[in-house]
């Protein structure tokens, strides 16, 4: 029998980038952009991904190294403000089992020509399937990702 327990973590992430507030918001709040930086390792080839960006919309992301397992995300969005705020809730899977429950925060600031982005996850894990610095590992490479996505958006304007 696996042994029962809950981890509570929280992290906030900040990050600067050479893009408007309306541009790395449109990088969440549309589709198509989203998917040019939101992915898992190359290796695991693309995900299925389904998105109906607004309150109470979904968002649910599958996806995983071929064999399996399959990782997923289903997300529920509670609140979004326009080039300002995005607050939403998610839970992981591996297969069948519920790794966590996680509340999310991304705020977005204009400061020049560029947008500061403060990403705050307060995450509850449970019995051992996770560790929370490996979510907050792999949401760093998520902001890099769209870092380098942005950048390249820039490049081609």
């Amino acid at each position: 029998m696996t042994e029962r327990s809950v981890t509570h973590n929280t992290f906030r992430i900040e990050r600067t980038y050479g893009a408007s507030s309306a541009r790395v918001f449109e990088a969440f709040a549309d589709k198509e952009a989203k998917e040019r930086w939101f992915a898992g390792p190359p290796e695991w080839g693309p995900s299925e991904h389904e998105m109906d960006f607004r309150v109470g919309g979904r968002e649910i992301d599958r996806g995983g190294p071929p064999g399996g397992p399959t990782h997923m995300m289903d997300g529920r969005y509670h609140e979004i403000v326009p080039d300002e705020r995005i607050v939403f809730t998610y839970d992981m899977f591996v297969d069948d089992v519920q790794l966590s429950v996680s509340l999310t925060t991304i705020e977005m600031k204009s400061q020049g020509s560029g947008t500061q982005l403060v990403f705050t996850e307060q995450g509850v894990y449970f019995d051992g399937h996770e560790d929370p610095a490996l979510r907050e590992e792999g949401t760093n490479g998520l902001l890099d990702a769209l870092g380098a996505a942005l950048e390249r958006a820039n490049a081609t304007t």
